[in-house]
């Protein structure tokens, strides 16, 4: 075979191989495609997917937060002939001052006020806090009786730390939040609500704990007081005095609660100023350039106070009644109690809608004038 033949035949080969190896690239190219569309066609049906069920997802807990948040507004009918409630009826305001061994005019054991608290729940009363029961948002529970609790002078029995067996501090058990939120997490229809009226210096005693104990109390619900600064008796006191008094508490406050709105005074003491031209600066005034206004001032008192529909109730002088046995002359919170059983006082009773006022029909004219943009129902 010649050179120019073999020549010839090698080419033929080359081309043939070249032409193969082309073919065999478009193949796999061509059966390449369709798998990589039908990859992405699935990825993309893969991701619908998702975003509906997310979309799903997300109307259904929106529908059960509307179904929630509707069930919470949603108030029973009642039988008013069954339940008989009288929103015209008095309120108890507790004034507690020491938690603490041994039982005193001014001091209530941690046993003592474990049984008070379940005395009234016993009975049928309720926390809500004083700003509910001042401006008249009343919704406790229909046939129960709405209570007020406070404890004034903010002393460390109030609000104690100690150390467990573990060297962690924990709440002690025997001091009043302690035993409230115990009390509390045992029968949670009794509401955790109560106002600690306190003074400047270290509310509570120990230092380091301030900030967590303001901190805690709001967290969990309940309110924290203006007791003004030192404790000051307003007797004779001047304007300058009185809104100092009030509004440096109230500065003193907002240092470690910012967004806190401190809105209520508890008189030390029971005190008002001599002049009382003057008493309108406990309700409202100004100090280093930032205003205060209470909505409720509680005086010492020795009585449950006005339904707050009554023509009689002025949110900025509301007694209280003594959380205690000792020395009570009479008027200390068992014997309110009896005096609601025997009926020689008139206990508020609620209907559990803070839209209606319902009274017997003989107590309709004792609602205030100003209450009755709310419905008034009769029986």
């Amino acid at each position: 075979m010649d050179m120019k033949r073999i020549a010839f035949i090698a080419l033929a080969l080359i081309t043939v191989i070249l032409f193969t190896a082309a073919c065999q690239s478009n193949v796999d190219n061509n059966s390449d495609q369709p798998v990589v569309i039908e990859d992405n066609q699935q990825k993309g049906d893969e991701v619908k997917n998702q975003e509906e069920e997310t979309q799903e997802e997300i109307e259904k807990e929106t529908q059960e937060e509307i179904e929630e948040e509707t069930e919470e507004n949603t108030v029973k009918e009642i039988d008013l002939e069954v339940v008989k409630p009288n929103e015209a009826g008095e309120v108890m305001v507790l004034m507690y001052h020491h938690i603490k061994e041994p039982e005193a005019e001014w001091s209530r054991t941690p046993d003592n006020f474990r049984r008070d608290l379940k005395e009234l729940y016993d009975r049928g009363f309720r926390p809500i806090s004083l700003y509910d029961y001042a401006t008249g948002n009343i919704t406790t529970e229909a046939g129960m009786t709405p209570l007020v609790i406070t404890f004034d002078d903010g002393n460390q029995n109030n609000f104690n730390m100690i150390e467990d067996e573990n060297g962690e501090w924990i709440i002690d058990p025997d001091c009043a939040v302690g035993i409230l939120v115990a009390f509390n997490e045992r029968y949670p229809d009794f509401p955790l609500e109560a106002t600690f009226y306190i003074n400047g210096g270290v509310p509570f005693g120990q230092k380091e704990f301030v900030e967590y104990k303001l901190n805690y109390i709001v967290d969990k619900g309940m309110d924290i007081g203006n007791h003004t600064i030192t404790h000051v008796n307003f007797t004779n006191t001047t304007p300058q005095i009185i809104q100092e008094e009030i509004g440096k508490l109230s500065k003193f406050i907002k240092e470690y609660l910012p967004n806190y709105e401190v809105n209520t005074l508890a008189l030390p003491f029971g005190s008002k100023p001599s002049n009382k031209e003057w008493h309108k600066y406990l309700a409202e005034g100004e100090y280093e350039g930032e205003n205060y206004e209470n909505v409720a001032i509680l005086e010492v008192g020795w009585d449950p106070y006005h339904s707050p529909f009554s023509n009689n109730f002025n949110p900025l002088k509301i007694r209280r009644v003594r959380g205690s046995e000792t020395k009570v002359d009479g008027v200390g919170l068992y014997d309110w109690l009896k005096a609601f059983d025997e009926g020689k006082r008139l206990r508020y009773i609620s209907d559990g809608d803070p839209n209606y006022i319902s009274v017997p029909e003989e107590y309709k004219n004792s609602v205030s004038d100003s209450k009755k943009q709310q419905l008034i129902r009769t029986y």
